[in-house]
């Protein structure tokens, strides 16, 4: 016997009889769950295997792309064309740089300079790598290891054999060294990958929530918002962990600069392509930018391709800039800036084009284009 609750509070009791079956306590309920159907074996249908192919585009195109680019750009780093001078203009000077120039069969590119300090000068304004000095006594290799580490690294081992060769004692001139609290000289280069990760999913974050108000609100938002994200990782750099030796007012403005680029392109792409911004982003931001920007290896240690998109991609223009700023003081980077600002006009034409189509009603574009969970979900792997 057990009680039954009656709705005015009171109870009941329910009797059963031995052997009876038990009460069953809701109307077609039943003592024991019902048997789950079981699913059919075999092979999947198509219509499976085509949502599945679906599925996996972009995640397997971002592997895909992600592998060649990088691999590509830094399995084998090698130098072509690395510019380095002989200090010296003795008549022995000149045919030293030029049997050099001879047996490095394209990997250099040898001039000769007359003073130890004109070397320091074609060093620190960028015009050459490295430059090696010998006198009776020494041989001196001056090189600026802050503007790129992997090439005075470099330097120094194409050097070193040829004044042991010499029978002469090797010694480092570093005139322009890395930071104090930047020991790899990268630091920049990390910022730069910071930026462009904020920069890139900053917007479709605005390309979602601006659809629907004007194209100039649109480009407010993504002049605040860029201002906001180059604030952080400047503000992370130098405060936090203090590897901004110069500069800092100017490298938040060139970081401005760069993220305003890469939002403005943003927004502009996703009512065009939809659920492959992200996957577009990523090919111009990370898979072609971080490698062909030169924060890790120099252009000439690069390969053909990312020494090509060297001259005119913008994470190449922002490394440059920062660079001066931080390192060079008074080194010109007037281009470099120019560089940068095209990339930003080129994002403005395009948010300007594709609302032009998007008020038109074209199939091309459209601004009221939702951002679905899967972007999100890109964003975060990208």
């Amino acid at each position: 016997m057990f009680p039954l609750p009656l709705s005015n509070g009171f109870s009941m009791s329910a009797h059963r009889t031995p052997g009876s079956p038990p009460l069953a306590l809701a109307s077609g309920s039943s003592a024991s769950p019902s048997p789950t159907p079981a699913r059919p074996l075999g092979v999947p249908g198509a219509a499976f295997w085509k949502s599945l192919a679906a599925h996996l585009a972009i995640p397997l195109f971002l592997a895909a792309g992600m592998a060649l680019s990088y691999l590509g750009a830094f399995h084998e780093p090698a130098p072509h064309d690395l510019h380095v001078a002989v200090v010296g203009d003795s008549p022995a000077s000149m045919v030293f740089a030029q049997t050099l120039d001879d047996r490095a069969d394209g990997k250099l590119h040898v001039e000769t300079t007359p003073t130890h300090a004109s070397a320091e000068k074609l060093v620190r304004d960028g015009d050459v790598a490295a430059a090696y000095e010998t006198t009776a006594t020494e041989a001196t290799l001056v090189v600026a290891s802050a503007a790129s580490d992997t090439t005075a690294a470099a330097a120094q081992k194409i050097f070193l054999p040829i004044a042991y060769s010499q029978h002469l004692p090797f010694t480092v001139d570093d005139v322009v060294p890395v930071g104090e609290h930047d020991s790899t000289g990268q630091g920049l280069f990390f910022l730069m990958v910071a930026l462009s990760v904020g920069a890139y999913a900053s917007a479709i974050a605005i390309a979602a929530v601006t659809a629907r108000i004007g194209i100039g609100w649109r480009m407010g938002i993504a002049a605040l918002v860029s201002g906001v994200v180059a604030a952080i990782g400047v503000v992370v750099a130098e405060p936090v962990f203090q590897m901004i030796p110069n500069g800092v007012w100017g490298i938040w403005l060139v970081s401005w600069l760069y993220v305003f680029g890469i939002i403005a392109i943003g927004v502009g792409l996703h009512p065009v392509l939809g659920k492959w911004t992200t996957p577009a982003l990523t090919l111009l931001f990370v898979m072609l930018n971080v490698t062909s920007c030169g924060g890790i290896f120099a252009a000439p240690f690069q390969p053909a391709l990312f020494a090509g998109l060297h001259t005119f991609w913008n994470g190449a223009a922002f490394i440059d800039a920062v660079q001066s700023l931080a390192y060079f003081p008074g080194r010109q980077f007037g281009f470099d800036g120019l560089r940068l600002a095209l990339w930003a006009t080129a994002g403005l034409m395009l948010i300007v084009v594709v609302h032009g189509w998007s008020v038109r009603r074209t199939r091309i574009a459209d601004e009221t284009l939702a951002v679905t969970r899967d972007e999100e979900e890109q964003v975060v792997a990208a």
